[in-house]
């Protein structure tokens, strides 16, 4: 699948500032991608998701939130476009989170402290 001309439209679920900034600054560099929002709790990224169901073409979810859990996020985005994806970035990608995360619909699973050049490999293809 060949990437639009225009970036991509991402929401962020990232509960950790620092980690959050960085990605948003590659995502947006190195991608060529928009993060058009963010959130920190499971809560938060249903509501927006909820709300927009159409202004996001890649969700970008962490595991361990300030309050619940992107396994949440993952069953609040399942019934989403086939042109959307939802991909876990978690620095807890063991066999059995991949396989839970894939099972509620996850499009892929990353883990942030090895896998950053697949993942970004992953967002531009």
């Amino acid at each position: 699948m060949n990437r639009p001309a225009s970036p991509l439209v991402v929401f962020l679920v990232e509960d950790n500032a620092l980690i959050r900034d960085n990605l948003i600054v590659a995502l947006e560099e190195l991608v060529d991608m928009r993060v058009v929002a963010w959130a920190e709790s499971e809560e938060s990224a249903a509501e927006w998701l909820r709300e927009h169901p159409d202004g996001w073409q890649l969700a970008v979810i962490d595991l361990f939130l300030r309050d619940g859990s992107g396994l949440g996020v993952l069953q609040a985005c399942r019934a989403r476009d086939p042109r959307q994806r939802a991909v876990v970035l978690t620095n807890y990608a063991d066999v059995d989170i991949r396989a839970q995360c894939l099972a509620l619909g996850a499009d892929a699973v990353f883990d942030k402290s090895t896998e950053l050049d697949a993942f970004l490999e992953f967002c531009e293809s």
